[in-house]
């Protein structure tokens, strides 16, 4: 004689424990499509170009000031790579050594027009405050596109 055992209320007549394959296949679509959002609301590890933009515009204003403050002239230099900040001392051009003014790369990917044939330009503030010349900067980066205009007054701001 074989035990009669009773069914377990829990567990429906006929069907084994597990998941069936399209349960499976929803939850793998589901896990799939939040990383692809997570993804996408993820900010570009280099910054906005705009940022970019911003940033040479502030310390191109804190060059002017310095000028300002020190009574010598101090000048910007831009090329396609990045630009730096120099003063002169001693009648020779002196890169700036603090940490505001150093030398500075354009982001990864970025790409500026700097509008020279040489590839390099360089504006220069008096003790006044003014720039010796205007100057507009283009930067590019995967079709977004800012701009700094440098006028004569010295001032630097953001265009786009």
């Amino acid at each position: 004689m074989t035990p009669v055992t009773e069914p377990d209320p829990c567990r429906p007549c006929g069907r084994t424990a597990g998941f069936t394959l399209v349960e499976l296949m929803v939850v793998i679509t589901v896990i799939g499509l939040a990383a692809a959002a997570a993804m996408w609301a993820m900010p570009d590890p280099r910054g906005r170009l705009s940022d970019e933009a911003a940033r040479f515009a502030v310390r191109t204003r804190t060059a002017r000031d310095q000028a300002i403050v020190l009574a010598r002239p101090v000048s910007v230099w831009v090329t396609a790579g990045g630009y730096g900040f120099d003063q002169r001392v001693g009648g020779q051009w002196v890169p700036f050594a603090q940490k505001g003014l150093r030398l500075e790369r354009w982001r990864e990917g970025t790409r500026a027009t700097v509008g020279d044939a040489s590839g390099r330009v360089r504006i220069t503030f008096d003790t006044t405050g003014l720039a010796d010349r205007p100057f507009d900067l283009r930067l590019e980066r995967r079709g977004a596109e800012a701009g700094v205009s440098i006028d004569a007054d010295g001032s630097a701001r953001v265009d786009g």
